[in-house]
């Protein structure tokens, strides 16, 4: 491999790594502006999206020229499609957190969650902020034994959705429809998340073994 190849493939594994803490750390303002009803908050995540869009931009292109210039094959190619994935996955991270801080400000200057499932959406900002922390770990050293964990939150995530669903329909809830279809969105959110960071998982697995990784499921 060449010098100039090897570096640029750094580089492109540098800014997948930043980009996880971009859309973490927009996922942990998005739930503190949902909890807190605090309408700066949400708008700085809301703008902020800005970056990671630009990021992504600047992911592509290397990678589109690498397959152009360079024509990898074999492992270089796989990792070149990968980080192509990889940063398709984390942009729509970043997407998701603006939904949530989207939602925030929408209710303003109401609370977009009820009081008493607040508690339930901080569980679930505190699982997104683990998930993507130990994405970025993945990415950065390729250390595929963190894949179990990363799943063991994804599957907790699940759970608390399942939960929050079955809370809004049933005969108890009283809170009406607009606020049932908020959470339900908002709960869609945070599960979608962290499915997206077990997809990227799966894609440096796949990158790392050559494999497709099933230990790992999305379902």
């Amino acid at each position: 491999m060449k010098v100039e190849y090897s570096d640029e493939f750094v580089s492109v594994n540098n800014d997948l790594v930043q980009m996880t803490r971009l859309v973490g750390s927009a996922m942990n303002q998005a739930t503190r502006s949902l909890l807190d009803a605090d309408l700066r908050v949400a708008e700085a995540v809301i703008d902020g999206d800005a970056e990671v869009d630009l990021l992504t931009a600047a992911v592509e292109e290397r990678c589109f020229d690498l397959l152009a210039i360079q024509q990898p094959v074999g492992g270089d190619l796989r990792v070149v499609i990968g980080a192509l994935r990889i940063a398709a996955s984390l942009e729509r991270m970043g997407d998701l957190a603006e939904h949530v801080a989207k939602q925030a400000r929408m209710r303003y200057p109401r609370p977009a969650v009820p009081q008493e499932l607040r508690g339930t959406f901080a569980v679930m900002g505190g699982l997104a902020e683990a998930i993507v922390s130990k994405t970025g770990a993945v990415i950065a050293t390729k250390d595929v034994s963190r894949a179990a964990d990363i799943a063991a939150h994804d599957q907790e995530m699940d759970r608390l959705h399942r939960e929050l669903f079955t809370i809004v329909l049933s005969e108890s809830w009283t809170h009406g429809v607009e606020a049932a279809i908020d959470v339900t969105l908002l709960s869609r959110y945070y599960e979608r998340y962290a499915d997206h960071a077990v997809s990227v998982t799966r894609r440096v697995i796949t990158i790392v073994t050559g494999e497709p990784y099933v230990g790992v499921s999305l379902d």
